[in-house]
């Protein structure tokens, strides 16, 4: 691989390099930015790129030096300046060969309402799209396999608290809206405090008033796993939320997916 590199980006291009923080971006022969990364070193960092070898580890620089025709490299003052240049030009140009950052779009987020009688539950990377409901929105969340669980397993315990109906919304590919009558008022209060990463009382209030639903207590394993996923959401997902966004001075309950990543970085 190093002469490959070397043919391409020039033999002394490694040993030129600075070695201060600062991302790289590979580029291709029409200028399209093929990779981004970071480095706390980027003399270090790119010459592993030059030196990689044939080893399973090294397959996906090699990929990228193949990929691309140019190196360009931009200085920040520190390590995690570059992580929050990095996950910005990842966003932006999304390029071809990273991974980690590319697909913020996705990043799912819950929303919680009611109307009239009836308490809304939501499961949506767009919510937007649903601003004709009446909902309160929480996340967004990194992973849609834990949220999309999380909202699976509130569901259905609320149908069993309640009577399942269906709700006239917007048809949003991947998203899926619940309603779900006679849900008791400081429920709803408590699993908006839930949502927002404020502690697990609504747990506790939904396992006490499962006690005297027969279904329920027929599908008492059922119910349990549900109530394990929410516990382990609250965990992963619901209160390192709100401690990020705590510590950025934000008093709110959802950040957009375009910036969820930066607010990790910046207060992780």
């Amino acid at each position: 691989m190093r002469a490959t590199f070397d043919r391409k980006f020039g033999v002394a291009r490694v040993a030129e390099l600075p070695t201060t923080p600062g991302v790289y971006l590979f580029r291709d022969a029409d200028e399209v930015v093929v990779y981004v990364g970071k480095a706390k070193n980027l003399r270090r960092r790119l010459a592993t790129y030059r030196n990689a070898s044939r080893r399973k580890v090294h397959r996906k620089q090699r990929a990228i030096v193949r990929a691309a025709s140019r190196l360009e490299v931009r200085e920040v003052e520190s390590e995690r300046a570059a992580l929050l240049l990095e996950n910005e030009l990842i966003r932006t140009l999304r390029p071809a060969l990273n991974v980690a950052g590319k697909f913020d779009f996705l990043y799912p987020s819950l929303g919680l309402g009611h109307q009239g009688r009836t308490t809304l539950l939501c499961f949506s990377t767009k919510p937007e799209a649903f601003a004709s409901l009446p909902l309160d929105w929480f996340g967004c969340f990194r992973s849609r396999v834990r949220a999309r669980e999380a909202f699976d397993a509130c569901a259905a315990l609320l149908a069993h608290l309640g009577h399942a109906e269906r709700v006239p919304a917007p048809r949003v590919h991947g998203s899926s809206v619940r309603g779900f009558r006679q849900i008791d008022g400081a429920l709803r209060v408590e699993l908006a405090e839930y949502l927002a990463g404020n502690g697990e009382q609504a747990l506790r209030s939904m396992a006490r008033a499962l006690l005297d639903k027969p279904a329920a207590r027929r599908e008492a394993a059922t119910v349990n796993a549900s109530l394990k996923a929410l516990t382990a959401f609250h965990a992963t997902d619901l209160a390192p939320l709100r401690d990020a966004l705590r510590a950025d001075g934000r008093d709110t309950t959802h950040v957009h997916p375009s910036e969820r990543d930066a607010l990790f970085l910046r207060t992780g």
